[in-house]
């Protein structure tokens, strides 16, 4: 089955590196993007009324999350598997709407929004049929499975005038706007790579999720499951296990890299890569799956500085976070916290690069800088700038973010734009794997060709 169908940054204003490290705690600036009209919801009571379609691993953190929005309320869950409709009764009430049918909840008219967590291949479909029936759409990351799906999207958000919100959560945190802001100040100087992993080494973190023992035809509709994909025999663990599977996944690049993506796109202020190249396989966990399960891929950005990504499923050692590199400094970002550690100070006195040179060259040398004739500073050198911790105070969650903006009016946090941008990086990684090329992408027209 073909999986695809398609064969002036700058780094901001001049401030004092020391001076803005010192202040680095101020408050944050958040950015945001229009993606046409958006109008508020038509909400009861000022509640804003939500119904969820896919209530599984992912789903089930989403209701979590927006329980703890206030101004919401839960009006019916979708799922294809009877016992996610049930704990989906036990998390939020027992007599909450319930249904196999998603078409169920977009129709019903207290539903002002609906939050997707289905997987990959069958959010287009969903995401357009929600817009067209006038809800506002949160839609769990990936956008797409496939490139070409994005500006299909795009097209209809615009039209709808209603709100679309990808959900990367780590691009709206206090923390990924202080890491932008950082940037922007100039602290690091010219940012010239980027280095990003995530690691983990255990069935779970591989997908490998167990299957319930009633899983069967009879509690799950698993037509429904393969929507436009070609009819094949019931499998269970396809069904739990989806994202091991091109047909129903991008794999490690779609699941984990588009997280990466999000988060460099907003801190980079950037939309996205011009050219990829991608190398992995399936190392360990060759158990039937064909997406690989360590894959590392090497973006690269008009602006001027190359990205690595790099996921390992058979390794769970560090380095984790995400790492910054600029001329003047370089930004980690722990998730919990932000490190910026200060290039050092080039005297360019060299005592290796003249070791070959007669003693009275290198005394010369020495004097000629500025320095001893034995090689040491007249005066002493100051201190090494010391490593500056970064905290900043927890703003609004991305779930509270969705809320806000369709209560509001505001512009979506994480439009449709945003999303393709990252997850069509994700796709053209995925195509550079599979093809073994070089593969370039012009992201306005959303061509892609072998370098």
């Amino acid at each position: 089955m073909p999986w695809h169908d398609t064969t002036v940054w700058s780094m901001g204003i001049n401030t004092d590196r020391r001076k803005f490290l010192t202040t680095a705690g101020a408050a944050t600036v958040y950015k945001m993007t229009a993606a046409g009209p958006q109008r508020k919801a038509a909400s009861v009571n000022g509640e804003i009324g939500l119904g969820f379609i896919g209530s599984g691993i992912r789903g089930t953190g989403l209701i979590d999350d927006f329980k703890r929005v206030t101004g919401v309320r839960m009006i019916g869950v979708c799922d294809v598997y009877n016992g996610c409709l049930e704990r989906a009764k036990e998390q939020i009430d027992p007599g909450i709407f319930t249904t196999k049918d998603y078409e169920q909840i977009i129709a019903r008219k207290d539903v002002d929004a609906v939050v997707i967590a289905t997987p990959d291949h069958l959010h287009k479909k969903m995401v357009l049929d929600a817009l067209e029936a006038g809800k506002h759409v949160y839609i769990e990351k990936p956008m797409t499975w496939n490139l070409d799906e994005g500006p299909k999207i795009i097209a209809a958000e615009k039209a709808s005038g209603k709100l679309v919100m990808v959900g990367s959560q780590h691009k709206t945190t206090a923390l990924t706007a202080k890491a932008r802001e950082l940037v922007k100040s100039g602290a690091l100087g010219k940012v010239n790579m980027i280095r990003m992993s995530n690691h983990r080494n255990n069935a779970q973190g591989a997908w490998k999720y167990p299957v319930p023992p009633d899983a069967s035809p009879n509690t799950i509709d698993w037509e429904r499951f393969l929507g436009e994909r070609p009819k094949r025999a019931f499998d269970a663990r396809v069904f739990f296990q989806w994202r091991c599977w091109w047909e129903f996944s991008g794999g490690v690049a779609t699941d984990l890299f588009v997280h990466l993506l999000t988060w460099l796109h907003e801190v980079m202020d950037v939309k996205a890569p011009v050219s990829a190249a991608s190398f992995g396989g399936i190392v360990r966990w060759n158990d039937g799956r064909n997406v690989p399960d360590m894959m590392e891929s090497l973006f690269e950005y008009k602006e001027g500085f190359t990205a690595n990504l790099y996921v390992n499923l058979a390794n769970s050692a560090p380095p984790r976070g995400n790492t910054i590199m600029g001329d003047a400094g370089t930004l980690v970002d722990e998730m919990r916290r932000l490190v910026v550690y200060p290039e050092p100070v080039d005297h360019d006195v060299q005592s290796y690069g003249t070791y070959q040179w007669p003693k009275a060259l290198r005394a010369a040398y020495y004097e000629s800088r500025g320095w001893r004739a034995d090689g040491r500073p007249k005066e002493p050198l100051p201190p090494p700038e010391k490593p500056k911790e970064i905290t900043v105070e927890r703003g609004p969650s991305h779930a509270e973010h969705f809320i806000i903006s369709i209560r509001d009016g505001k512009p979506s946090r994480e439009n449709g734009e945003e999303g393709h941008y990252a997850a069509g990086a994700a796709h053209v990684a995925n195509l550079a794997y599979r093809k073994g090329k070089r593969m370039k992408w012009d992201c306005r027209t959303n061509k892609v060709n072998e370098s």
